[in-house]
């Protein structure tokens, strides 16, 4: 018998085996559904939370309030030092003049704002930093050089909450990974115990198998496949789960959307993190059903 043969004929009697008891077999799969699903939806959480504020990419920028009595002159000059840093992205100069006609433009007291005999108010340089420079660190870094300069005021970083939401959404990956870490260690445990249970209810076949001349791997074999159908099912059923929860919640989260006029749209698991899970669900039921397999078929010898 070739070996795709005989592996073709172990994955069909794991099928059959499982088919023959429905019932434990979709027990088992919920579990590891369970198990998987949570991770995954979290991550599903995390990408649309990024995808619901754009990632932010326009939302941080730095406001430089030079004092009142800084030329404009010196205001451009140092716009235009401003725009050779690496870090920056744009620089937007404000000149004071400006800043007091858009002012008397757009509140209501131009009336009152003819009155004052001079400008109070500064030039303003408004820089918006690289997306890869909008780390709290690295902002830090930019406020503390423009506020280095001698015609400086005031630095204002702009979008504080900004950080804040960025510094939930780190927290939201670590319990991500330590979640898919834990569980998968549950999915490892489930399929394992499952698998020894098997191994146990098969005790006088493997006996059999192995007085004929059986190998431990030719043993093995089937439990290995029975338990990748085990950790694949169950990640399947976990998409299953994630795409009805991405389905029920759709249309509230498109009224929500609407009312804070947004045209955002709740979104499932991308293809790859789809794939991402698959493999994962697969790997897991191997490595779960080898573990088991090996501890306990080396103890099954035939008696004489």
């Amino acid at each position: 018998m070739s070996r795709g043969v005989g592996h073709l004929q172990a994955l069909l009697g794991s099928l059959g085996r499982l088919a023959r008891s429905p019932l434990s077999t979709l027990l088992t799969l919920l579990v590891i559904a369970l198990a998987l699903a949570l991770p995954a939806s979290l991550k599903v959480l995390v990408s649309n939370a990024q995808a619901a504020t754009g990632n932010f990419g326009n939302a941080i920028d730095l406001s430089v309030y030079l004092r009142t009595d800084a030329p404009l002159a010196k205001a451009q000059q140092l716009a235009g030092a401003a725009r050779g840093r690496a870090d920056v992205a744009e620089v937007t100069l404000i000149p004071a003049d400006q800043g007091l006609a858009d002012f008397r433009s757009y509140s209501g007291f131009g009336e009152a704002l003819a009155a004052l005999k001079e400008n109070p108010l500064p030039h303003v340089l408004h820089v918006r930093p690289r997306a890869e420079a909008s780390s709290p660190a690295a902002l830090e870094a930019l406020r503390g050089y423009f506020k280095a300069w001698p015609e400086v005021e005031l630095v204002q970083v702009d979008a504080q909450w900004v950080l804040r939401f960025n510094a939930m959404l780190e927290v939201a990956r670590r319990l991500l990974l330590m979640a898919a870490a834990l569980l998968g260690v549950g999915v490892l445990a489930v399929i394992g115990n499952t698998i020894r249970l098997e191994i146990a209810g098969r005790r006088a076949e493997i006996e059999v198998i192995k007085l004929v001349g059986g190998s431990n791997a030719f043993v093995r074999r089937p439990f290995l496949y029975t338990g990748l159908l085990y950790g694949l099912g169950g990640a399947l059923l976990a998409w299953g789960i994630i795409a009805l929860a991405v389905a029920l919640l759709g249309e509230p989260v498109d009224n929500l959307a609407r009312l804070y006029g947004s045209h955002f749209a709740l979104r499932g698991p991308a293809p790859e993190e789809i794939g991402a899970l698959l493999a994962a669900g697969a790997a897991l039921g191997w490595l779960g059903a080898w573990i088991s397999a090996a501890r306990h078929l080396s103890s099954i010898e035939p008696r004489a």
